[in-house]
């Protein structure tokens, strides 16, 4: 049977999008230009905030005072399960050497970039589980220095969870300015930064562009649009936490997806009557937002079967993926794109997006279909390098030279050329392409 839309998205992600690349590359060429006095005009203007851009040790201290003992308990369980999960998907990786033919040894070595600049959120909510997620994995991956910009609120500064979190995990610099101005001020080296080489973090519509605006002149994670989660459920789930589930990737923001994906019609039927009454119960931030994206932005998708439900959800290539279905292994076996996948009841993408190891940095806008999320990979590039004898680099010599001659490239044939000319005197080549 065709996909039956029991509830249909009136928006998308991309009509709900607004152009700001003029904006945006304003800004970035005012600050360019004119510098840390530039960005400080903009911090002025938007985040409001006159006190100290770059957190001194003792407001790192202060704002580590005002932290609860138990919130920092579980900001460290965090960052312990974040860097250990990290650290083994860094052993993934490893420096190698191969002979290629007799003579002829080609390697392969994995470097961290040295300055990595993290963005962290911190106005609509206070996003401590980014610095967890962004700082951890720069330090795992060996970046020499790591700056995080963070936007203050109006006569309070960076959150203190933010702050603490960000310096337990790594930051060698925290810089109290968000928005546009703040991913500046990373990428420029201003206020005393090293230049970064990669910008990583989540954040709003003008932070996105100035990201995708900047890339190429630095690496980054991802052009991140609005979150967006998809749940495959069939008979076997319960509808109570598959609408809450739903409901609690909602409250992200107005213009945040949450689908549904089921074979079965009494489930689907079930969550859609929940979800009303979920998010009426939500403090008002969170239920305005949560009722604008299920109203705009959800989707609830009926299927003939589970092949159906997996193609569904690969043509989606949703940023997160839960699976609520008997056979999660067949399901682990069977689904190609996603950001991060959550595999039965028992985890959900909360733990994900808080707590439980892996990245909350996820592809969202369906570029799960031909990229991860961040990791300690992104922070690392992975160069090659070879060495050869002079025997050894002989046959490759000869390729090499046809090769080029036939591709018109003269001079490329001669660096191969003066090379067998000057190991192998007396020696006769036939270095034309020709038969």
């Amino acid at each position: 049977m065709a996909r039956e839309y029991l509830k249909k998205a009136t928006l998308t992600a991309q009509s709900g999008a607004s152009d700001v690349h003029d904006i945006v590359q304003g800004i970035l060429s005012d600050i360019e230009t004119g510098g840390d006095a530039k960005a400080m005009e903009y911090a002025a203007k938007f985040d409001k905030y006159d006190g100290n851009v770059m957190i001194t040790a003792e407001e790192i201290a202060a704002a580590t005072a005002l932290v609860p003992e138990k919130l920092k308990e579980d900001i460290q369980f965090a960052h312990d399960n974040v860097k250990r999960f990290a650290e083994a998907q860094k052993a993934t990786v490893s420096n190698i050497e191969y002979e290629i033919v007799p003579g002829l040894i080609a390697g392969q070595k994995a470097i961290p970039v040295d300055a990595a600049g993290c963005y962290v959120p911190g106005g609509r909510y206070s996003h401590i589980a980014s610095a967890i997620m962004t700082v951890t994995t720069a330090k795992v991956a060996g970046c020499n220095h790591i700056a995080v910009a963070s936007p203050p609120r109006p006569g309070v500064g960076v959150a203190p969870a933010i702050i603490y979190a960000a310096h337990i995990c790594g930051a060698d610099k925290i810089m109290a300015m968000g928005g546009v101005q703040g991913v500046a001020a990373m990428t420029f080296g201003l206020f005393g930064l090293p230049k970064a080489n990669i910008l990583v973090g989540p954040g709003n519509q003008f932070v996105a562009e100035a990201k995708r605006i900047l890339f190429g002149r630095v690496g980054i994670d991802m052009i991140a649009g609005p979150t967006d989660s998809l749940i495959l459920a069939d008979k076997t789930a319960d509808p109570h936490i598959v609408a809450t589930d739903l409901v609690s990737q909602a409250e992200h923001g107005y213009n945040s997806p949450v689908w549904l994906v089921t074979d079965d019609r009494t489930l689907a039927e079930d969550v859609m009557n929940r979800v009303p009454d979920l998010i009426a119960d939500l403090p008002e931030v969170n239920r305005e937002n949560a009722a604008a994206a299920w109203r705009d932005y959800a989707e609830v998708i009926l299927c003939a079967d589970r092949e159906e439900m997996a193609a569904c959800s690969d043509d989606y290539a949703p940023e997160h993926l839960t699976v609520q279905a008997e056979d999660l292994d067949w399901w682990l076996d069977r689904l190609s794109c996603y950001g991060s996948l959550f595999l039965g009841e028992e985890t959900t993408v909360s733990y994900g997006d808080k707590a439980s190891g892996t990245n909350h940095v996820l592809p969202t806008s369906g570029a799960a279909s031909y990229t991860g999320g961040l990791s300690v990979h992104k922070y690392m590039k992975i160069v090659t390098w070879q060495k050869a004898t002079r025997e050894g680099s002989k046959r490759v010599a000869e390729a090499t030279a046809r090769i080029s001659r036939l591709e018109g490239m003269e001079g490329h044939a001669r660096a191969a050329d003066v090379r067998l000319a000057k190991y192998f005197p007396g020696e006769n080549f036939d270095l034309t392409p020709d038969e």
